[in-house]
């Protein structure tokens, strides 16, 4: 199934969805040097986004964030790609700086997708490849 929504970052990117009902803060809530959501009481608190296509609602927090991102890509604990339903100035500058392929505006909504799912985000297209069935 190809689902559809606006390019943000540019590039492809694939992996296993990992969905976050609530929105992410990058600056205090995700550990630059290991990937890991350290955010106390966040639904994904302990899971690391290192690898995957990681899709939350949109992003909280300081503008730092952005370059938090960054240090995930450095670091080489960054998500394959991204995918919010509504992208904010702070994910889309550090998918950007971090060469993140990144979607926003899914035609599907977040709810109706399952994690662990095998994805591929074309950011270039803005399309996200999903190989599951639908909740």
């Amino acid at each position: 199934m190809i689902i559809t929504g606006r390019s943000i970052s540019g590039g492809r990117g694939s992996g296993k969805l990992l969905i976050s009902p609530e929105p992410i803060s990058f600056l205090s809530g995700v550990d630059p040097e290991t990937g890991v959501i350290v955010e106390k009481g966040h639904p994904l608190e302990g899971t690391s986004v290192a690898g995957t296509v990681l899709a939350f609602p949109y992003g909280k927090g300081s503008t730092v964030g952005s370059y938090v991102i960054y240090a995930l890509s450095r670091n080489g604990h960054a998500p394959a790609a991204i995918v919010n339903m509504e992208a904010e100035s702070i994910i889309a500058t550090g998918a950007i700086i971090g060469n993140i392929p990144m979607i926003d505006h899914p035609d599907v909504p977040l709810s109706r997708l399952k994690t662990r799912t095998r994805v591929k985000v074309d950011g270039d297209c803005g399309t996200m490849e999903y190989e599951g069935s639908l909740e």
